[in-house]
């Protein structure tokens, strides 16, 4: 069935468009008639980061009537570059993939052992960032929709089970009869036809996956999705503009997806009471004699030069800004002696979902097809074997050529976490090698069985010229930070201070199982019905 967009959907996308393709940083509906918005130093509520946790609470803030400002480091990304796309292809890309890159950094380094994969590029706002730390890097979304751009729109809820032990003082039966359901709606999640599926060239390599984990006596699942699937039958049948049949992904998608930018932050802004700031960085968050909040953020210019600094103040606070931005800045405001009174669970229970990534080298016979959609659609799931739990995403490696490789990205339940710490101006985070060595045991285990079943190998050329098997150095899916019931109260409140919340992956800590989008947004969505009801005033 086509999901209908609303009226203030419709409203909030066309304020996008306009501020986008006038150049403009600040979006509002008023944005719609061309005009640049006044200047907003002040508002009831500020939300930081426009990724799933901050765009919850944008929206749901905006219902409430309260006058609500967003501020996102990254750009808008809603009009087209000189080739007529928003966002350039995995396999071409250009300016627009890397956050102030002279190169793109993409999971696969290689190809055959050759430098084939990554491209030089010239600096600029691109929408996909690799923060790197000693022994590990993290892979996050820049621009309004945060990590909804670039990610596999992969729409997985946790097992219900998983989900109570991580979360033993949250109410499952609220979570899974009222939260998850409202989320899920909220973003368009929506499942793979099983029919086109079984026969469409698209999803062969899927299909060969599934074939290789049933010889080994495994169990795969379908998962669902944001990425509109009517659409992509759509492309399949040359009767739509290609986007996930046209090998994007990473660097964001033309067509299909439902990112936040279409569904939250859209309606968001259609309340008429929210305003979006782009490209500003918030820096410093303290609170003044009053007990409002205020914070210097720092606006930068496409070549990333700081052109002015900015000071805000609000009420209420939310932090939106991921795993790494909220836990940054909260650490930084208890070292530096701006929120004192922060506990010293800030910036621990960080982990990686326990990722990790590694190809298979199948038999000729086994062809993995030419032609692949960027859109994962299942994954091994064998989570329930107590003595090695992994959930593996079938990835796909789309290079328009049969290369006979079966890629995943592995999530384990690996139980090692880490802190971060603050010293002379920058962040640390303490993790180590040996703690990605957990995951890669978990992930060598479960694939070492499917390798013994199909007389299949490994493959050595993707990741370097080392030989390098397992991917273990960085994550799509960081969580933790400021964990819930830990570093806040069991509804996201920030211990310490009133009127001052956490919404997004630094709550979760450290594993969840799946992909932790649709969880962090069931999370905010708990927290803001919360919030409203207990904390704000009539």
């Amino acid at each position: 069935m086509q999901r209908q967009l609303t009226r203030r959907q419709i409203l909030g996308m066309v304020a996008l468009q306009t501020a986008a393709a006038s150049g403009l940083t600040r979006i509002g509906l008023q944005t719609a008639s061309g005009a640049e918005l006044a200047a907003v130093d002040n508002a009831p509520a500020i939300v930081v980061g426009s990724g799933y946790g901050g765009a919850v609470a944008a929206l749901r803030l905006g219902q409430a009537g309260i006058r609500t400002l967003v501020i996102e480091m990254g750009r808008a990304w809603n009009t087209p570059g000189p080739d007529g796309k928003v966002f350039c292809t995995t396999s071409a890309p250009d300016q627009r993939s890397m956050w102030f890159r002279t190169r793109t950094e993409a999971p696969l380094a290689t190809f055959l052992w050759l430098d084939v994969v990554n491209r030089d590029i010239s600096p600029y706002p691109g929408v996909l960032d690799r923060v790197r730390f000693d022994a590990m890097s993290v892979y996050v979304g820049r621009g309004v929709g945060g990590g909804s751009l670039v990610n596999g729109a992969m729409a997985v809820t946790p097992p219900r089970s998983y989900f109570a032990e991580q979360f033993p003082t949250v109410d499952a039966a609220e979570m899974y009869g009222t939260y998850f359901p409202r989320a899920r709606s909220m973003l368009g999640v929506n499942n793979v036809d099983p029919s086109w599926f079984e026969s469409t060239e698209w999803y062969r390599f899927s299909r060969i996956s599934r074939k290789h984990a049933a010889n080994t006596g495994l169990r795969t699942t379908f998962v669902p999705s944001v990425y509109d699937f009517a659409y992509m039958q759509r492309e399949a049948a040359g009767t739509a503009t290609r986007s996930a049949l046209g090998a994007e992904v990473i660097y964001g998608n033309n067509h299909g997806k439902r990112s936040l930018d279409k569904t939250y932050l859209a309606s968001a802004l259609g309340t008429g009471n929210v305003t979006i700031h782009t490209m500003e960085k918030v820096r410093d968050i303290s609170r003044a004699s009053d007990g409002t909040y205020v914070l210097t953020a720092d606006r930068i210019d496409l070549t990333g030069k700081v052109v002015e600094t900015k000071q805000y103040g609000c009420t209420y606070l939310f932090l939106g800004g991921g795993s790494l931005g909220t836990t940054e800045l909260l650490v930084r405001a208890r070292e530096t002696g701006t929120l004192p009174a922060l506990n010293a669970s800030v910036g621990t229970g960080w982990g990686t979902n326990g990722n990790v990534m590694l190809g298979r080298a199948n038999h000729l016979w086994d062809t993995v097809g030419e032609n692949q959609s960027t859109m994962p659609v299942m994954g091994i799931d064998d989570w329930a074997n107590p003595a090695n739990p992994v959930f593996a995403e079938i990835a796909p490696l789309p290079t328009g050529l049969e290369h006979w490789v079966s890629l995943y990205l592995a999530i384990t339940k690996n139980p090692e976490r880490a802190a971060f710490s603050y010293a002379n101006g920058s962040m640390k985070l303490g993790w180590s090698a040996a703690q990605s060595a957990v995951s890669v045991g978990m992930a060598k285990k479960l694939f070492d069985r499917i390798n013994s079943a199909n007389s299949t190998i490994y493959r050595y050329d993707l990741f370097g010229s080392s030989n390098k098997v397992f991917a273990d150095d960085f994550t799509y899916h960081p969580l933790g930070g400021c964990v819930l019931g830990r570093a806040t109260d069991d509804y996201g409140r920030v211990k310490g201070y009133s009127k001052l919340y956490v919404t997004d992956g630094s709550l979760v800590p450290g594993s969840i199982g799946v992909n932790p989008f649709v969880t962090i947004t069931a999370l905010a969505e708990r927290t803001m019905a919360r919030v409203l009801a207990e904390d704000t005033a009539p």
